[in-house]
């Protein structure tokens, strides 16, 4: 019997490493990569082509201002996803009691991009990003950086590394030292939150 994707589940799977992810037919599976990929936030790269893009104010960047359609549109890929109906229900339920958030990039009134993850103590855990006008999920990415290090988060999981995460630096970390990372950062107390 499958277990109940719930908020205390899924706060206790986070705390642990571990993470959901669904199939094409929609039943959830948990992971724990090793190597876990991280954003080590003291060596977050920026490229320089990106930092122009950034420094030009192309979008407006919030926080929390409408999750629901971030994780829609993460969902809708012509390849398939990993957010099921469940998943998502199950993210939107973590973001009413306060752990699940999204960043948005918004051009000229409209979602241009962001991305979602959720956040436990000092802790945050990307989840999956999405754009419709380029850069507008790096520029969320690099603003999402920026508000953790000002906050005094001291761990960003990718979960996997990409060639989109490489230009920024991801590094790949053995589980054990991701789990002594996880344990010092969940004591932690942040918030993204304005």
């Amino acid at each position: 019997m499958a277990l109940k994707l719930t908020p205390t589940l899924l706060l206790h799977a986070y705390g642990n490493g571990i993470f959901p992810m669904a199939d094409d037919s929609g039943d959830v599976y948990w992971f724990a990569p090793d190597p876990r990929a991280i954003l080590d936030l003291d060596r977050f790269h920026v490229p320089r082509t990106l930092r122009q893009v950034c420094r030009q104010n192309r979008f407006n960047l919030t926080v929390n201002i409408d999750f629901e359609a971030v994780i829609d549109s993460c969902a809708d890929r012509e390849e398939g996803t990993w957010i099921s109906q469940e998943i998502r229900d199950a993210y939107v339920s973590l973001h009413r009691e306060g752990f699940a958030h999204s960043v948005e990039a918004w051009q000229n009134g409209k979602l241009a991009g962001g991305l979602y993850g959720v956040a436990l103590g000092g802790a945050f855990f990307g989840e999956s990003m999405f754009h419709t006008v380029t850069n507008a999920s790096k520029v969320a990415l690099v603003y999402l950086v920026e508000r953790m290090i000002q906050r005094g988060f001291v761990l960003l999981d990718t979960q996997y590394t990409t060639d989109h995460l490489r230009q920024f630096k991801c590094i790949e970390i053995p589980r054990s030292e991701y789990l002594e990372r996880l344990r010092r950062a969940i004591v932690l107390r942040c918030s993204l939150e304005p």
